[in-house]
């Protein structure tokens, strides 16, 4: 373990925002039928489509399982029109290959880049993680980057990406029911806020973290703030609200657009807030689904957004079209990508520039 250059003041390490330049984003090629169930078959050209779209602006790094598997996602990439020169591709086996969540946190200074690497177990929910807990390792030995295991009284903490968000200057986001809920999907047990914010500011240069309360119905994560509210700019944020009170994600949406409304930065500014509507209810053999659009991805050329089939699809796409003028917003159709209970945030994970 080597945590000498996140302590040191003077390296200044911090978690940047996900609109800052990117070297590449890591994707996992899909290939666990278990996460779609009866659906698998149109999800690889949905990621087509992502890949598509991030690699006209930066590398796009995809992790495949074997040569068979890196040649099935070279002909999806191919008929959907991808430029290959864009495209890099690593053979090592995953579990399931949602990268927000796996994957390592990059964090930067003026000159070097390092990664911090949380336990991932699966959301404290399934059984089988071994494999995808080895990547962060992976790309810490294949790139020469230097790792930093975060440990609390002698034990690794357990995180993951889509449970927080940044402004890239000290301030993160994050939801109690993800991290404090003591019975289920315990990630830390006993763990209280002041445990988390010394972690947070340790390990990732963070100076102010502000608790949200619930994440949104069907989020197999307990959750997640990838779903629920993310930064948009160094003082703003937008947040899902839901308009029909008699939809079960009313009063939980209700009470965090409460939260927010007195919330203040890392340098004791107020935080301005957007509202973001709701798709109507996705719901697929019985089940509602985790559907969002806050589960955007901002990329170094577009920002994409998951659409529905929904009428508040065009509502969506033009209020973050109105945040980000100097990107592309493009919709990519979710419905079938949803049923693996995410979609393109959940998906993928920015690697900075340095």
């Amino acid at each position: 373990m080597i945590e000498n250059h996140l302590t040191n003041s003077s390296l200044k390490y911090r978690l940047p925002a996900e609109w800052e330049q990117h070297e590449a984003t890591w994707i996992g090629w899909p290939h666990n039928k278990n996460d779609w169930p009866g659906k698998m078959m149109p999800v690889p050209w949905v990621y087509g489509e992502i890949v598509k779209r991030i690699s006209e602006g930066e590398k796009v790094r995809i992790v495949v399982e074997s040569v068979l598997h890196k040649s099935k996602a070279i002909n999806v990439l191919k008929s959907t029109g991808v430029n290959l020169s864009s495209i890099e591709f690593f053979i090592f086996p995953t579990n399931r290959g949602w990268m927000r969540d796996s994957s390592p946190a990059f964090v930067k200074n003026k000159s070097n880049l390092a990664l911090v690497n949380f336990k991932f177990n699966a959301w404290a929910k399934y059984s089988d993680y071994e494999k995808d807990e080895q990547f962060p390792p992976f790309i810490s030995k294949k790139f020469g980057i230097e790792k930093n295991i975060p440990l609390y009284n002698n034990r690794q903490v357990v995180l993951e990406g889509g449970s927080i968000d940044t402004n890239g200057a000290g301030t993160l986001i994050t939801t109690e029911e993800c991290l404090l809920d003591p019975k289920i999907q315990v990630r830390n047990p006993s763990f209280c806020k002041t445990d988390y914010e010394y972690v947070f500011k340790k390990y990732l240069g963070i100076k102010k973290v502000l608790w949200l309360a619930k994440g949104i119905a069907g989020d197999d994560t307990h959750g997640h703030v990838d779903d629920l509210c993310r930064f948009v700019n160094k003082n703003t944020v937008v947040i899902v609200q839901e308009k029909k009170s008699s939809d079960e994600n009313y009063k939980n949406l209700k009470e965090n657009k409460e939260r927010i409304q007195s919330m203040e930065l890392e340098n004791g500014s107020k935080l301005n807030f957007i509202e973001l509507p709701m798709p109507q209810p996705v719901i697929f053999r019985g089940q509602r689904l985790p559907a969002s659009y806050a589960n955007f991805y901002i990329s170094n050329a577009a920002v994409l957004v998951p659409t529905f089939n929904d009428p508040n699809d065009k509502e969506a796409l033009g209020i973050l079209s109105g945040l980000f003028p100097d990107r592309q917003v493009i919709g990519i159709h979710s419905a079938d990508l949803v049923w693996g209970l995410g979609t393109i945030h959940c998906l993928t994970h920015e690697q900075p520039f340095v």
